[in-house]
């Protein structure tokens, strides 16, 4: 197989907005996370397809707290890119805005990191290319998925080993 040609990560910056209407909001009239949540997943999808150049399935995404809430009428900006890359599987940073429209008044709203795997036409995991680092920023946000990444393996493992164990119980 021929080694894949590195992509740089300003390659896979994606940006999406969406005005939040009532249909995304509770009654107080703030947006719910979870259509914030299925955004950053489809954002953090798109930056991956990009970057692989394959569809992506969606492995895991890193707690997101909310810092500040987003009211109907904003508009919700979220820009997306691959910060890390291993075999078959790209981290997303996600960077999320809310911006008032009416006054300009934007506000960071929470970054969410999501995991993905490239899959080929039958669902079965390919190999991505590897991430070309442009920035000393850059490089030092692959080193800091690094350390996420390695966390979310032993994680991994220990649920593994406690489904394993329930099983064994069950039995």
């Amino acid at each position: 197989m021929a080694e894949l040609k590195p992509k740089p990560v300003s390659a896979s910056r994606t940006t999406l907005a969406q005005v939040m209407q009532p249909q995304h909001a509770n009654n107080l009239g703030t947006v719910h996370g979870g259509v914030i949540m299925k955004l950053v997943d489809e954002v953090g999808a798109i930056a991956c397809i990009r970057h692989a150049g394959h569809r992506v399935v969606t492995v895991a995404i890193d707690q997101m707290m909310f810092q500040h809430p987003i009211r109907i009428g904003h508009l919700v900006i979220l820009t997306a890119e691959v910060s890390y890359v291993g075999r078959t599987s790209m981290e997303a940073e996600v960077q999320v805005v809310a911006e008032n429209p009416l006054t300009g008044e934007r506000v960071h709203t929470n970054t969410a990191y999501v995991v993905y795997v490239a899959v080929d036409e039958n669902g079965h995991p390919v190999p991505v290319p590897p991430l070309l680092l442009e920035t000393e920023a850059q490089r030092r946000r692959f080193e800091q998925a690094k350390v996420r990444q390695a966390f979310r393996l032993q994680q991994r493992e220990q649920a593994r080993r406690a489904y394993a164990a329930d099983e064994e119980t069950d039995a």
